[in-house]
């Protein structure tokens, strides 16, 4: 009898260990899930964005975050001036453009 109880306690060690092992490995698949789910398209859009605001010039029509369309008559290096209708100029922060229009 005695040896049927180190028997068992036996395969409950190993098993413990392996248990250990687990948490490890699901541990590093949620975070390979997070990353390539959550981190790397944000990463992505945070690229895609500053390439917009880098390449902003005169003459281009864009729309801000807030939905206003105009055509940018001045770039500075912090702002841009849209005129947004005849004789309508606005100044805006550069990172506020979302989208370049054709």
């Amino acid at each position: 009898m005695a040896t049927e109880v180190f028997a068992m306690a036996g395969g409950a060690a190993a098993q413990g260990q392996g248990g250990q092992y687990q948490g490890i490995i699901m541990l590093v698949a949620m975070f390979a899930i997070f990353y390539f789910l959550l981190i790397r398209p944000q990463q992505k859009r945070a690229k895609q964005q500053k390439e917009l605001v880098g390449g902003l010039k005169a003459g281009d029509t864009v729309v801000s975050a807030g939905g206003i369309h105009g055509k940018i008559t001045a770039v500075d290096e912090t702002t841009v001036t849209l005129e947004v209708a005849t004789g309508v100029k606005m100044k805006m922060n550069r990172a506020s453009i979302t989208e370049v229009k054709q």
